[in-house]
């Protein structure tokens, strides 16, 4: 009797009903994957590849080796602190010629030029004349253009040739890498990455921050009217949801310029004299008041969500025990808010971080963004690898103040309602 007991519990079919109901949870688990792998696949092809394919460019750069196949060899050995030998030069002639009847010299010409500028014409004007070289091959690329007898057409070479290179990332942040392996800061004239990450930075940082200045009373109010107010407030902040971005990046223009209404308020109310009126547009304020505008919606949501569900008692039941209106408030309703702040924090400032259309618009250059210089270099120089290292550093700092955000205040603490 007692072995029966104490012996496991059987189903009908007299298989032991824990291993039945861990089958049974297996199938239940198998039939939800199921359901969402079409969704990760969509997510894997349309943007965790995609992602890991661009950034792979910062890194990445075979355009030079995989053309040069006689120089790839001789210039990887190359100590860079002895003369270029005969052979480097003799391969080098026979890549140029071959180079030019696969046309594919402009692309090598581009890598080069990258590293040191000024090449590119010599190397399409070079690789013209190769073909009627004649050894000594160095004494012919010479006379062809005197720069072949400088070792910094060759360093730069030497840079290009590796497919694997952190010069492009050296490059997002303002650093040289020299062809011997090592890095130095660029000349004053020329640290321009490192000012608009600060930039970034600072007008991110900014917009939140006014965000929450602005979004918190608006929150604060629709949570305490009766439903059918708060809903007619909730539609309101939703409108901008309703106009394209586009439309209502352009509307701030014409609210924002010198003529604009604005700044005819500003002359109606004194504030400004009609021939001193303020400049709001196309520069970092122009940036920040349309940004706001735009991204207050997303702080002001998650606000009234976690507001809503803070019941009322507690500030009365403050304010019955002797707490004046502020302490009910600082002590009692504030804290239970925090979430949401840090919720719609994090939210607006990650937007802002990586905002486009409405700094390209009016910004002016000195309201340029990051984002703004790699659209700059993914459209207008062409130079992809330098976008997808400017693009790398940018998800890096995002990262890290995403994890210092968890340390500090707790990704668990954050909700949405």
């Amino acid at each position: 009797m007692s072995d029966v007991a104490n012996g496991p519990v059987l189903a009908a079919d007299g298989t032991p009903l824990k291993k039945r109901l861990s089958q049974a949870l297996f199938r239940s688990k198998l039939r939800a994957f199921g359901l969402v792998i079409p969704l990760l696949l969509l997510i894997l092809m349309a943007f965790v590849a995609p992602t890991i394919v661009f950034l792979k460019r910062g890194v990445y750069n075979d355009e030079f080796a995989k053309v040069m196949v006689n120089s790839q060899p001789l210039l990887a050995a190359w100590d860079v602190t002895s003369e270029p030998s005969d052979e480097m030069y003799a391969a080098l002639v026979a890549d140029l010629v071959q180079a030019r009847e696969d046309k594919t010299i402009g692309r090598v010409a581009t890598r080069v030029n990258r590293e040191l500028s000024g090449t590119r014409s010599m190397f399409t004007s070079t690789a013209r004349k190769a073909a009627k070289m004649e050894p000594p091959f160095k004494d012919a690329l010479i006379d062809a253009n005197k720069k072949w007898a400088t070792t910094e057409v060759w360093e730069a070479m030497k840079i290009a040739n590796k497919t694997w290179t952190p010069a492009y990332l050296a490059n997002a942040v303002d650093l040289k890498y020299n062809a011997d392996g090592s890095f130095e800061r660029k000349s004053e004239e020329r640290r321009i990455h490192l000012k608009l990450f600060v930039r970034t930075m600072e007008i991110s940082v900014i917009v939140t921050l006014m965000g929450i200045l602005l979004g918190y009373p608006v929150a604060f109010l629709m949570s305490s009217l009766q439903a059918r107010t708060a809903n007619l407030l909730l539609i309101l902040v939703l409108l901008p949801f309703w106009t394209s971005l586009l439309v209502r990046t352009t509307a701030w223009i014409a609210l924002l310029q010198g003529e604009g209404v604005m700044n005819d308020l500003f002359v109606l109310f004194g504030l400004a004299e009609d021939q001193n009126r303020f400049s709001l547009i196309y520069n970092k304020t122009g940036s920040l008041i349309a940004m706001t505008h735009i991204l207050l919606p997303f702080m002001i949501l998650p606000l009234y969500s976690v507001m809503k569900t803070i019941p009322p008692s507690y500030v009365r039941a403050a304010k019955s025990m002797g707490a004046s209106n502020w302490t009910a408030f600082w002590r009692v309703y504030f804290p239970q808010t925090i979430p949401g702040i840090g919720a719609g924090g994090i939210l607006v400032f990650i937007l802002a971080i990586s905002f486009y259309i409405t700094p390209a618009l009016v910004g002016g250059e000195s309201g340029t963004m990051i984002s703004n210089f790699i659209d700059f270099h993914m459209r207008s120089s062409l130079n992809w690898s330098l976008a997808a290292a400017m693009g790398a550093v940018l998800l890096v700092i995002v990262l890290f103040l995403y994890w210092l955000y968890d340390r500090i205040v707790g990704i668990d603490n954050m909700k949405l309602g």
